[in-house]
């Protein structure tokens, strides 16, 4: 097999292979065998009509066949052989199955190198996931003037106002005001405790991508853009939104979106970069590489509390 490498630039490289006729004979004979077992001629019982029969009928299905083998091996042999890390599949052009040989190019994206700078030891800052006593008396307001808004409607005296007392919170499933307060609590407790963390991790991901310096692939970025405009125009569908205001949207959506599809693929190959630094590796489909890694990061992080 011969291949040659052309830089296209920092990013892209283009491969021009050529597959010897040995392989490519070899390969022809191998698919030949597979379709001479199933194939009919008239006259002839299946595997018994003569090669050149089979050659006249089939002869351009194997071709295709030879190609559709020998092009995903050898580019993969290609890559290895060279040691280019590649993003994703590639571009192939210019097939060309000619007096036995075939030859092809192939266009391809690499991973950028990385430099990543510091990534141990980040400072960050969780704040408390206590519940102030202002936050729980403006969360008991709000479903004060829910339930006096429902009496509005469905009650016999309009424009009363919905007291909050264990008459009220019955209906709610609670026992008591007590009991309500305390299980609303837990709750909030909960939310603030998950934005936290979340709060944490892009505390995180925003000092990684300060710190790091590397140059970002378009392919990699349009790809993303495109993920997030398809689950969005998705649940835009869901809550009813008639296509054409979709479509009317689409632009300003591609435009709001770009920046974060940008740090996206930042992140993205941030995180590749430091599990290969780590020797961080998942050990099943369940796993997932980012989790770890994030995991990995938090352990390491200098941990400081918000100041009251």
């Amino acid at each position: 097999m011969k291949i040659a490498v052309k830089k296209i630039d920092a990013l892209k490289r283009e491969l021009s292979f050529e597959i010897p006729k040995d392989r490519v004979a070899a390969a022809h004979a191998e698919i030949m065998g597979e379709i001479t077992k199933v194939a009919k001629v008239k006259g002839f019982r299946p595997g018994k009509a003569p090669r050149q029969m089979i050659e006249a009928q089939h002869g351009s299905l194997a071709r295709e066949e030879v190609i559709k083998k020998l092009i995903p091996e050898v580019y993969q042999e290609g890559i290895t052989q060279e040691k280019i890390d590649a993003l994703d599949l590639p571009e192939i052009h210019d097939v060309e199955y000619k007096d036995g040989l075939i030859k092809f190019k192939a266009h391809v994206d690499i991973k950028p190198e990385v430099n990543l700078g510091h990534y141990k030891g980040i400072k960050v800052t969780r704040k408390s996931s206590k519940v102030t006593d202002e936050e729980l008396d403006k969360t008991l307001e709000y479903f004060k003037k829910a339930g006096g808004e429902k009496e509005q409607v469905v009650g016999p005296h309009a424009g009363h106002s919905q007291e909050l007392d264990d008459n009220f919170v019955k209906s709610l499933g609670y026992p008591s005001l007590a009991e309500f307060k305390e299980s609303l609590t837990r709750q909030m407790e909960m939310d603030k405790d998950r934005q936290n963390r979340i709060d944490v991790e892009n505390q995180l991901l925003d000092a990684l991508i300060k710190d790091a310096k590397l140059a970002v692939p378009e392919s990699l970025v349009k790809r993303q853009l495109e993920h997030r405009m398809h689950d969005t125009k998705h649940r835009m569908k869901e809550q009813g939104m008639p296509e054409t205001e979709i479509t009317k949207r689409e632009e300003d959506m591609r435009k709001e979106f770009a920046p974060t599809a940008e740090k996206d693929v930042k992140v993205y190959l941030i995180l590749d970069a430091i599990a290969k630094a780590e020797g961080i590796h998942t050990h099943s489909e369940k796993e997932s590489l980012p989790a770890k890694v994030m995991a990995f990061l938090l352990k390491e992080a200098s941990w400081e509390e918000a100041k009251a």
